[in-house]
């Protein structure tokens, strides 16, 4: 078993990154580590499939592709690799990030790429986390407590609601 759960970041132009950053907060709070590349499916698509090719042989157990527009990044590095993509379609100013959603989701039989809301980095490394639970039991505890802490969140706003509202 692997020491250090690894997963790789991969966006399509720097400006993906503010999108990113809550992402890789997240998996760096779960101790997982993290390589983050910019490399375009269309402007270079040799280093996309070479980056895919090596990520196993490199230790990454999943990879999240971040990409606008066309958005075909996810899929080409599925296209290469037998570890699970995540898409992270990001929003464009064209068609609102709907054509980035569309171009991940929409994947032929046999490449399938996890596929997370437009923006939603925060949900592309939380699936990352669950997919690297199944195989460290440190991350999967953290999770639940992870998840407790967000219950106790809601319930604290829901209590605080309620006495501004007279309601208690």
């Amino acid at each position: 078993m692997d020491s250090v759960p690894k997963v790789a970041i991969v966006m399509g132009s720097d400006s993906d990154y503010p999108v990113l950053e809550k992402c890789i907060k997240i998996l760096n709070d779960f101790s997982i580590e993290t390589d983050v590349t910019v490399c375009s499916a269309h402007r270079t698509p040799e280093k996309a499939a070479d980056y895919a090719k090596s990520a196993e042989k490199k230790g990454f157990s999943v990879i999240i592709a971040a990409a606008g527009k066309a958005a075909h990044l996810a899929g080409v590095l599925a296209a290469y690799t037998v570890l699970p993509v995540i898409g992270l379609p990001i929003q464009s100013s064209t068609l609102d990030g709907l054509d980035s959603l569309l171009s991940i989701v929409q994947m032929p039989s046999g490449v399938p790429v996890a596929t997370v809301a437009i923006n939603g980095g925060e949900n592309a490394a939380l699936l990352a986390v669950q997919i690297l639970g199944v195989k460290y039991p440190e991350i999967r505890v953290k999770l639940h407590q992870y998840k407790e802490s967000m219950k106790k969140a809601v319930d604290e706003k829901d209590r605080q609601l309620k006495e501004k509202l007279k309601l208690l």
